[in-house]
C-alpha cells in the first residue's frame, strides 16, 4: 500500500556540492537537443577535428574523468562555435534539416532535400565539407547520391 509523504523540497537554488576546482575552466552548455547536434554532427567533426583529437589522446592516456576536463571544455566551446556560426550564416536551412530530423525519427535518409540546401550554404559561406568518416573512395558519398535506395518511399 502505498503513503503519502510531505515534500521536502527546498525553494533555494541548487549548489553543487562538488564545485570545479578553480584550475578548470569554466564553459558554457552547447544548450541544444540531439536533433539540432545531429544535424551539424559532421561540420562539428569538421571544425572541431583538432580539439577531438587531443581529447581522445588525452582519454587514452588516462582514463580518470578528471584528467581531460581542459580538453573537454576545448571540444564544448568549439561545438558551441560552430553552432552558433551555423545559426548566424545559415539559419533557415540549419533549421529546416534539424526540424526534419526531429520529426522523421532522427533518420538521416528522410531529410536529403534540406540537408542538400544546408551542406550547400555551409561550403558557400564557411567552407566546410560534409565527409563521413569511412566512406569509399572514388564514391559519391550517400548523402551525394542522386537515387538512394533508402528514402521516404521506398523502391
Amino acid at each position: 500500500m502505498a503513503t503519502w509523504t510531505k515534500n521536502d523540497a527546498s525553494v533555494a537554488p541548487y549548489v553543487d556540492p562538488t564545485p570545479l576546482p578553480p584550475s578548470i575552466p569554466s564553459v558554457e552548455e552547447v544548450g541544444t537537443t540531439s536533433a539540432p547536434l545531429k544535424s551539424a554532427a559532421f561540420f562539428i567533426g569538421a571544425y572541431c577535428k583538432d580539439f577531438n583529437e587531443d581529447f581522445m589522446l588525452c582519454k587514452a592516456e588516462n582514463r580518470n574523468p578528471e584528467h581531460c576536463l581542459k580538453e573537454g571544455r576545448k571540444v564544448t566551446r568549439c561545438a558551441t562555435d560552430i553552432i552558433n556560426k551555423l545559426r548566424e550564416n545559415c539559419l533557415a536551412e540549419f533549421d529546416k534539416h534539424w526540424q526534419c530530423l526531429e520529426n522523421n525519427n532522427q533518420q538521416y535518409y528522410m531529410c536529403r532535400k534540406p540537408e542538400r540546401a544546408l551542406n550547400k550554404c555551409v561550403f558557400e559561406k564557411l567552407g566546410l565539407v560534409k565527409t563521413i568518416p569511412g566512406s569509399p573512395q572514388g564514391q559519391p558519398q550517400i548523402h551525394e547520391k542522386t537515387s538512394p535506395i533508402f528514402g521516404a518511399i521506398q523502391k
